[in-house]
């Protein structure tokens, strides 16, 4: 079975087509700046990347270039788009109605319509995703993959709040947690590398980037995670200020005269890493820092360490036990002196880490030395993989 797996944002689209069977990556891109003038940059298989402008003035017309590349005698992989068995969409927010993958009808469609306002900058993009993808793909099933399925079973007394009840009636205000498509992959694989039945297994998994989240996996399901109502909570990430005291938030916009609005924009884009240390959001772009003696990019890593070992500390405490640590995501996976920080603050739990394992990137590896009382694991995740595999078993 061939996949388009779609990632559809409010200005671009990402776009992987896998081979279901071997689950090779066929062919993969992005399209950027949708509405304004337009750039696709392509990969087929075996081949060279290819970027080129494209008047992209809306996403059917994205889609449409997506389609025809992928179909092109000499850029595409398939004859025709009936070689396209489904089209997997990301949607970050499922509210409480989707525990689980689904696929688009009618209905579905309007229920991700009305949790919108819980994903304002989210939801409507990737519903204009399968939107493009149903009108110029009649008859091929449209799936939709939840960020926040996979959080789901977390039990009440994880996701709510300690605010008024009726807040969570009338509006459903509640931990959602996100990222669930990574931290469901990321803690399979941990489970299969244990050698475990599921269900006897406890598994924290860091996915940490530009936008990061730790979740605690007990039996296979998420128990609890850092993220909340929406992504802005949990650690201070590239751009987000993570969990602060609400009230900042009030205190800043009486000093600055700002609106309710402005402070929130801060608290989204100019928080964080970039907030902290003033020179970037980027871990690379930090890390050169700390090398050149730059204290705020040094303040900026550590706390970020510290808050992720604090995280998981907490998790071991809620699930009264821990079988393995997992980093992945771009920093999780790449970043060793972060892995470091945040596995050194966890001596008490028996972990010792192997130096010399931990200096891998981006590629699958025990990082833990073989007398640690807890496995450390580096995990890739691959959530246009997972995508791929939800659509096909739901067809």
């Amino acid at each position: 079975m061939k996949v388009l797996v779609i990632n559809c944002g409010s200005s671009s689209l990402k776009y992987q087509l896998i081979d279901t069977e071997t689950e090779d990556v066929l062919a993969k891109g992005l399209c950027e700046r949708i509405g304004i003038d337009g750039r696709l940059t392509h990969t087929k298989s075996g081949s060279d990347k290819v970027t080129k402008d494209v008047p992209m003035p809306d996403h059917d017309k994205a889609v449409s270039i997506v389609l025809d590349t992928l179909t092109d005698a000499a850029l595409g992989v398939v004859s025709s788009l009936n070689e396209i068995d489904a089209v997997g969409h990301r949607v970050v927010h499922g509210g409480e109605r989707f525990a689980k993958s689904v696929i688009v009808d009618d209905e579905v469609f309007k229920a991700i319509e009305e949790v919108s306002d819980l994903a304002p900058l989210h939801n409507p993009a990737n519903l204009t995703g399968i939107r493009a993808c149903m009108k110029l793909m009649p008859g091929v099933p449209q799936t939709a993959v939840f960020d926040t399925a996979f959080h789901q079973t977390m039990p009440d007394y994880a996701y709510i709040y300690g605010i008024p009840y009726e807040y969570y009636e009338k509006y459903k205000i509640r931990r959602y947690g996100f990222h669930g498509t990574s931290h469901s992959f990321v803690s399979k694989r941990a489970i299969e590398l244990l050698g475990k039945p599921a269900e006897d297994t406890k598994v924290i998994v860091c996915h940490l980037g530009n936008g990061s989240s730790i979740t605690a996996v007990e039996g296979g399901k998420s128990v609890d995670t850092s993220m909340g109502l929406t992504p802005l909570a949990g650690v201070s990430m590239g751009t987000r200020s993570g969990l602060i005291d609400p009230a900042i938030i009030e205190f800043i916009a009486d000093k600055e005269g700002a609106s309710l609005k402005e402070v929130m924009s801060v608290m989204n884009k100019k928080s964080g890493m970039l907030g902290l240390s003033g020179v970037s959001s980027d871990f690379r772009d930090l890390d050169k820092g700390i090398s050149e003696g730059n204290e705020r990019c040094r303040l900026a890593v550590e706390l970020f360490a510290y808050q992720t070992a604090k995280y998981v500390g907490a998790y071991v405490a809620a699930m009264n036990g821990v079988d393995a640590i997992c980093f992945t995501a771009g920093v999780g996976e790449n970043n060793s002196m972060v892995r470091k920080q945040v596995v050194d603050r966890l001596g008490f739990l028996g972990i010792t880490l192997d130096e010399e394992a931990n200096k891998i990137r981006g590629e699958e590896q025990l990082i833990s030395t073989p007398d640690s009382k807890v496995k450390v694991f580096v995990i890739p995740t691959n959530e246009e993989l997972a995508i791929a595999r939800e659509t096909v078993e739901l067809l």
